[in-house]
């Protein structure tokens, strides 16, 4: 495939990536403009329930009942699927699903297929699996569109493209779309110019491939909610449709499902209500595809699952509200991410997903991600299924700093430290040698050190330290 599931193979490790985010001023603008936007709608929308902190409880409560029974719920599924006409099939990973979903396009005769903005068909990496089978998968968002036609990589859950500003999608429409060679960066034009892009491609294809929001145990219906209306075209055209969902995205029944029907879209899009929720059961004879395939993909979840802080992560409903939170992705970007996963979620989900996957450049990556982060909180306060981000990322890096070893320089650097508080005495010495630092400071604070404290200061700056500390301000003024 030229990809390694979850990760971007060859992607370099969070630090290095984000230094060159960093740099670059027009993504940064692009961001903060997105994020900051965002940010205010959802606020708004979030203070017009009264309960919703009880929502957000009880989207915990049903995601971690869900996964405390998970094998229960998914065998009940499959009942209920099969049993209105749908087949069910069980994908280990990311190579299997691949295979499974590329075998029932060719059964259907198709060459071309229409997808719905799909996240765990981007982490198996479907689009270049297909592509080697000789299948051409057409990305109907617009966003995700965007991102297709410009060779581009998503750097956002809800927003593939929120790295570009509306010049730049005008530039990759006229360059790829022949009857958009006269586009204006307008949105009426750029929209319009998708709409007609795809329109034929809806009309003509066999095939459509989708992810899912959601699944009913009870009923065996799978739920798609978006907001352009290409989703509804791809889940009611063509003959067969395929849905690739990760196993945890689970609900037991229609009362659950009530619960993230409102948490979701005013977490995601700042909405009341999705303008699109589709909501299928199987087949029905004479409305809507002839033939139904649920892929239900594992791909590292049960190993995620058996981590007692880890899992978590598994409830998240990828509404992408820690990601609009974040200090750290509004500066560097989701690409800096190296996973289809960005911002926090990414940073304690894709090290899960992606455990041991023998490629030495990814599992460097995977390692990094845990410390993407500042652990301001922010992204827990949003989260609408209350993950603790900050628990697991300082979980992960525990595991990430044991498996170096015991001779590793932060563990040298914690022994001495720890030997120097163990005395007052040298823990006084220590003070009054830190004070000195000072005087290498310009303006407040610190911004190179030699190393090893180099490895600190090349990312961040140190606040300059006071000439007197408080223990020694204490002893003088109150002892």
């Amino acid at each position: 495939m030229g990809r390694n599931p979850v990760t971007w193979l060859g992607s370099p490790t969070f630090p290095h990536a984000a230094s060159i985010a960093l740099a670059d001023t027009q993504l940064r603008g692009n961001l903060a403009h997105a994020t900051s936007t965002i940010r205010t709608k959802r606020a708004a929308a979030v203070a017009e329930l009264p309960d919703w902190e009880r929502l957000r409880l009880a989207g915990e409560a049903i995601k971690d009942d869900v996964l405390s029974r998970l094998d229960v719920y998914l065998q009940q599924l499959e009942a209920s699927v099969t049993a209105r006409g749908g087949v069910v099939h069980w994908a280990r990973d990311a190579d299997e699903a691949n295979e499974i979903v590329l075998g029932l396009v060719r059964d259907a005769g198709a060459r071309e297929v229409v997808k719905v903005k799909s996240m765990a068909t981007a982490e198996i990496g479907l689009n270049e699996a297909l592509e080697a089978g000789g299948v051409t998968a057409i990305e109907t968002d617009l966003a995700e569109l965007i991102v297709q036609l410009g060779d581009d990589r998503p750097s956002h859950i809800l927003v593939p493209a929120i790295h570009r500003n509306r010049s730049e999608i005008r530039d990759i429409f006229r360059r790829t779309m022949p009857h958009a060679a006269g586009v204006s960066d307008r949105p009426a034009e750029l929209a319009e110019a998708a709409r007609t892009h795809l329109r034929r491609k809806f009309l003509s294809a066999k095939v459509a491939i989708s992810g899912a929001n959601f699944a009913v145990a009870d009923t065996g219906s799978v739920v798609v909610v978006e907001s352009e209306g290409n989703g509804r075209m791809c889940l009611t055209l063509p003959e067969t449709l395929i849905t690739v969902m990760g196993i945890e995205k689970l609900v037991p029944t229609w009362q659950d499902l009530e619960v993230f029907l409102q948490l979701l879209p005013r977490s995601s899009t700042a909405e009341r209500m999705n303008p699109y929720t589709s909501v299928w059961s199987g087949v029905t004879p004479g409305d809507g595809p002839r033939a139904f395939h649920l892929v239900l993909l594992d791909n590292g979840r049960t190993a995620t699952l058996a981590d007692r802080v880890g899992r978590q992560a598994l409830r998240c409903i990828r509404c992408s509200a820690c990601l609009n939170v974040c200090p750290v992705y509004e500066r560097t970007g989701g690409q800096a991410y190296g996973s289809v996963y960005p911002g926090p979620i990414g940073a304690i989900l894709t090290p899960q997903l992606g455990a041991g996957s023998g490629d030495p450049e990814t599992d460097a990556l995977l390692r990094s991600l845990p410390f993407a982060s500042s652990l301001c909180g922010a992204c827990y306060e949003v989260c609408p299924v209350r993950i603790d981000i900050p628990e697991v990322l300082v979980h992960l890096r525990g595991k990430a700093v044991e498996a170096k070893g015991p001779y590793t320089p932060e563990a040298v650097a914690m022994a001495a430290a720890s030997w120097v508080m163990a005395s007052p005495v040298r823990f006084r010495l220590a003070q009054r040698l830190a004070s000195a630092a000072r005087f290498l400071a310009r303006r407040g604070r610190i911004k190179r050190l030699p190393w090893p404290a180099s490895k600190w200061t090349d990312s961040r700056d140190v606040p300059a330290p006071p000439a007197e500390s408080f223990s020694a301000w204490w002893r003088r003024t109150r002892g």
